[in-house]
């Protein structure tokens, strides 16, 4: 037995291989010029494949025009997505009476995710969720005494990850 692949499911594998060999980076192109983004572009790319694969295998015939009409949908969907993210910043913002976030509130949340999660957890939950250290002590199953030395170290790896001086002694 050759395998458990038939000769039809070696021909649309071939054919969708030439198609994507082919059309691929001119789709990108195109979804790229239109996006601006690298990486959007990539990963809605992706997506026209997957979505030609699968039309594939359900016997259905794809073409270059298709692609692109795809990839026009797609991004289509993709404006109407970043259209709403934005809205809803902005509507957060408003609601919480500040100004969306700036370099430096994206500063702290790159540095927040290069922390461990131990020292993450205890900041997020000391200055974002403003628990006291009792009740912090009662999220992480810990004394309040261990909030404050977690709290401690937590604060002196954030100002190592940001590279900002230490706290006067």
């Amino acid at each position: 037995m050759d395998s458990l692949q038939t000769r039809s499911d070696r021909d649309r594998a071939a054919r969708f291989t030439a198609l994507y060999v082919r059309d691929h980076p001119r789709v990108c192109a195109f979804v790229h010029r239109r996006s601006g983004d690298r990486g959007a572009a990539e990963e809605l790319t992706a997506e026209v494949f997957r979505i030609a694969w699968e039309r594939m295998r359900a016997g259905q015939e794809v073409g270059t025009g298709w692609l692109f009409v795809t990839a026009r949908n797609l991004l289509s969907n993709h404006y109407r997505s970043m259209a709403r993210l934005t809205e809803l910043h902005r509507t957060i913002a408003d609601a919480l009476g500040r100004a969306p976030a700036s370099g430096q509130d994206n500063a702290v949340l790159d540095a927040l995710d290069r922390l461990p999660s131990a020292h993450r957890e205890v900041l997020l939950l000391s200055y974002w969720d403003g628990l006291s250290a009792a009740e912090a002590g009662e999220v992480l199953g810990c004394s309040t005494s261990a909030v404050w030395v977690r709290l401690h170290r937590a604060r002196k790896a954030f100002r190592v990850v940001c590279d900002l001086p230490g706290e006067p002694e």
